[in-house]
């Protein structure tokens, strides 16, 4: 069996050059509400491009380099319009009641991709190497420690938690979100709720 060829038929059975790039949008999509998703994808690219600089070359250079610091600022202020835009994407859609339509599926990998997200930030602040980060590192382990998954993941291990951080997490988040824009593309937008009966 041909797995290329495989994939090739299942791609093309289910999922149209038109869903993947769609020419014309219903009209409801020109609402602010449909923007964060956006907002999203392009704070995660930055993300994904100034991570990878961050952790080549270490912390004497976006401590000490000023290009280091611009890049750890980029890096910074990336994950915050990543976690508003997240957040304001998971409250419109929840109000928008976007697991409407047999989109539940759609719905679950969006949330799942935000709970990922939380233990990233959390690494990420733990690969600092400065006084913020020895702290929340010191508090992560007892709250860790208290609910036992302490003997697993040690937050005062500065390596074990970069390689969370960099390799592992961004990997889930990448798989997840690409899951959830694959389904979003394939079904469309969701509708809005007096949109329905049109």
């Amino acid at each position: 069996m041909n797995i290329t060829k495989k994939a090739q038929q299942v791609l093309t059975g289910s999922f149209s050059l038109e869903d993947a790039l769609p020419t014309t949008m219903p009209s409801y999509v020109n609402s602010v509400a449909y923007l964060w998703g956006a907002t999203i994808i392009c704070s995660l690219v930055i993300l994904f491009i100034s991570g990878p600089l961050l952790a080549l070359f270490g912390p004497d250079w976006y401590h000490f380099s000023s290009i280091g610091r611009f890049v750890n600022s980029v890096h910074f202020w990336g994950t915050q319009v990543f976690f508003a835009s997240m957040l304001l994407h998971l409250v419109t859609k929840f109000f928008m009641g976007a697991w409407r339509d047999n989109r539940r599926l759609t719905w679950m990998l969006g949330v799942l991709t935000f709970l990922v997200a939380i233990p990233t930030a959390l690494t990420g602040i733990l690969s600092q190497t400065n006084w913020d980060s020895q702290w929340v590192a010191v508090q992560a382990k007892d709250a860790l420690n208290a609910v036992g998954v302490g003997s697993f993941f040690n937050t005062m291990n500065t390596g074990q938690m970069l390689l969370v951080h960099v390799a592992v997490l961004p990997a889930i988040i990448l798989v997840l979100g690409l899951a959830h824009v694959v389904f979003v593309r394939k079904e469309g937008p969701v509708k809005p709720y007096d949109s329905q009966t049109a």
